[in-house]
């Protein structure tokens, strides 16, 4: 019941909330993203969604598309901007996606939308945390965030799955406040974002 029906309009409610709150903050952000990227403040990549369904995951940009000799983008911890590590240390760089709860594509809470890559990797049991559609936060975002394992973060993904429910969307939320105003489970070690899932990690 809570997740075919009332998850959306608390999505929708919670959601509209938030952007009225943090409407000048957005719009300061994006105003200096704008300047200091020339114009594009966003960052849009295709992702797969509910039941590994395109969706077009929108970010403040955090990095620039800085490439060596050959062609190839630089490493990201090279690329990335004082205003983009800013922005990711409190996990800003994710609030656009206050958009994609909006058009549906996403919920405030759900597993984090990966790579298309990765799904052949998947095995059985970590490919259903696409049964849900994914979030801005979730599980594994307020117990450790890139600190902690891919397998651990899968588990923590099929554990919601599997215990959807008004309360812990709840709980999750207010973890996550707490979770990025102490910056804890930043990043792992000195890398800018997790190394990439290969199947075993």
């Amino acid at each position: 019941m809570y997740s075919k029906y009332v998850k959306r309009v608390f999505d929708l409610i919670a959601t509209l909330i938030f952007i009225i709150i943090l409407s000048p903050f957005l719009l300061a952000i994006t105003l200096i993203l704008a300047i200091e990227f020339k114009g594009s403040p966003f960052f849009i990549q295709c992702r797969p969604g509910f039941r590994d369904k395109p969706i077009y995951v929108i970010k403040f940009k955090t990095m620039t598309d800085d490439k060596d000799a050959e062609g190839n983008l630089l490493p990201n911890t090279m690329r990335i901007t004082k205003t983009g590590r800013f922005l990711r240390n409190y996990s800003l760089d994710e609030l656009p996606q206050l958009f994609n709860i909006l058009k549906a594509d996403m919920s405030c809470v759900g597993p984090r939308p990966l790579l298309f890559k990765y799904i052949p990797l998947y095995s059985k049991e970590q490919s259903r945390r696409n049964l849900v559609k994914p979030g801005i936060t979730g599980m594994a975002q307020v117990h450790g965030r890139n600190a902690i394992s891919w397998t651990k973060k899968f588990e923590y993904d099929i554990y919601y799955v599997d215990h959807l429910s008004f309360i812990l969307d709840l709980k999750i939320l207010y973890k996550t406040v707490k979770t990025v105003l102490t910056k804890s489970g930043v990043n792992a070690g000195e890398t800018v974002t997790m190394p990439p899932f290969n199947g075993k990690n």
